[in-house]
Formats: structure tokens, C-alpha cells, sequence
């Protein structure tokens, strides 16, 4: 990691990504972005390094597609509406930006259909009227703000009347892959908490891990929970789940 550019403290850091102190310092720990160790557990950061390391090379930004697109302009659901069906893609709009990107991978889907279906069993025996939507789903955050989460869980007492969700949910999940790690663990969690999601969840089927944030009283995200492995991971706000991460991970039946 260069040193030549300014180096940020954890704090520092942590304003830029919007996220808690003691979550970066958790991800120092861990090792998931490179850091400079001073000694006595003092540790510098330099911004363009950590979001290199969260590398979205992959993505696909729609100026590239065959359809015409506006570089200048700021998507809405409006513009959303009119975005051509590709068998092989899907669009997101991230504060009024247009993002394109290819259909998931195998591991993903297999990770996203087995954690819907443990989520499930969960929150109907919580919540019998709950609803646990799997992508592809429409989520409407607000109008320049049009997402498809991996899960979403809105409670019994949500209102989702017509063909999409446009209520802010109170838990969002997303599997992430190398070529949507940036955009998910600092686009969206930066639009998530803002927003007002409560709880986000990011699951790495690569690094076979599963990481809780929850957004506190100042808005920002702060991990609560994770494992890794064959690990099982648990959460303070939903007492008795427990998923048992090598389930995830496996082929073959459940």
C-alpha cells in the first residue's frame, strides 16, 4: 500500500464510508481493507487504497450499453420504467446514477436461495404475516434510489400494495461477488443508512462470510454480528436464529 498519499486515522475513515469507528477497526482486524500498523494498534488508512481493495472492476455502467443512455442526466424510477429487458442483466439506480450489471453466478444464486429459505422459516414463525421478498424485486428507496436486494424483510405491518416495494424495509441483504463488493459494502450501505434501512446484512460467499449492521441513533451503520466459515451466525435483535454458514456454502441438499 502506497504511502505516499495523505494517510487517514480510523476516524477519518469512518466519516468518509459513513460508517462507526469500531467497524473499521473490526475490518483492520479481520484484514478485509489494507491499513498501515504504526505499533501500539495505531493504524493509518489511505482512502484510494480501501476502495481499490473493494474492487468493482466488473461493473458494468450503462453509457457502455447498446441502448443510448445519458451520462449527464439523473436517473429516476420514472427513467427506470422505460430501461429495455436483457436476459442477462439487471439496472439499479444509485442517487440518480444508472448502473447495468450481468445476471449473478451460479454460487450466488445457490447462497440466495438457501438464505431465503432459513430466513423464512425464521420470521413466519416470528411474524406469520411477514413477507421475505428474493431478488429480482423492485425496491423503491426514494425516486433517484431503485434497487434489487439479494432479500428483503419487511414486517407485518408494512405497506406493500402494487408491483413493487416502496416502503423502507427493516432488514436488507445482499451476496456479494468481486464485481459488486464496492458498490455494495460502500455504495449502498452509504445510501442504506441514510435512508433509514435498520439493518443491513452483507453475506461473501468467496471469503465465506456473513457481516450485521445495524444503523444507530447518529445513522450510521455499525457491525453487529459475524461469522465465517462453518461458523453459525447469530443476531441480538432476532433471538433463536442461527444459521449455520457451512449450510451456505455446500453444494448438494440442505
Amino acid at each position: 500500500m502506497s504511502t505516499g498519499r495523505k494517510m487517514l486515522t480510523a476516524k477519518e475513515l469512518a466519516e468518509h464510508l459513513n460508517l462507526t469507528v469500531e467497524t473499521i477497526q473490526q475490518h483492520t482486524r479481520d484484514n478485509k481493507i489494507p491499513h498501515i500498523d504504526l505499533g501500539n494498534q495505531q493504524y493509518r488508512y489511505v482512502l484510494q487504497d480501501v476502495m481499490e481493495s473493494l474492487d468493482d472492476k466488473h461493473m458494468v455502467v450503462c453509457e457502455e450499453a447498446a441502448y443510448s443512455y445519458s451520462t449527464d442526466k439523473i436517473y429516476t424510477y420514472s427513467d427506470y420504467l422505460l430501461l429495455p429487458d436483457e436476459e442477462s442483466f439487471h439496472y439499479e439506480i444509485l442517487d440518480g446514477i444508472l448502473i447495468r450489471e450481468p445476471a449473478p453466478t451460479k454460487l450466488h444464486q445457490r447462497v440466495l436461495y438457501r438464505l431465503h429459505y432459513l430466513l423464512q422459516q425464521y420470521f413466519w414463525e416470528q411474524d406469520p404475516e411477514a413477507e421475505i421478498f428474493g431478488a429480482p424485486i423492485d425496491l423503491t428507496l426514494s425516486d433517484i434510489n431503485v434497487v434489487q436486494p439479494d432479500l428483503v424483510y419487511a414486517p407485518h405491518d408494512s405497506d406493500l400494495e402494487g408491483q413493487r416495494i416502496n416502503v423502507i424495509p427493516e432488514l436488507i441483504v445482499e451476496i456479494i461477488s468481486p464485481s459488486t463488493a464496492k458498490k455494495d459494502r460502500i455504495r449502498k450501505l452509504e445510501v442504506y443508512s441514510r435512508l433509514g434501512v435498520p439493518h443491513y446484512w452483507i453475506v461473501d460467499p468467496k471469503a465465506q462470510s456473513f457481516e450485521a449492521f445495524i444503523r444507530d441513533v447518529s445513522g450510521r451503520y455499525t457491525m453487529t454480528s459475524f461469522a465465517t466459515g462453518s461458523g453459525v451466525f447469530t443476531h441480538p435483535s432476532y433471538p433463536g436464529l442461527a444459521i449455520e454458514l457451512g449450510a451456505l456454502w455446500r453444494r448438494g441438499k440442505l
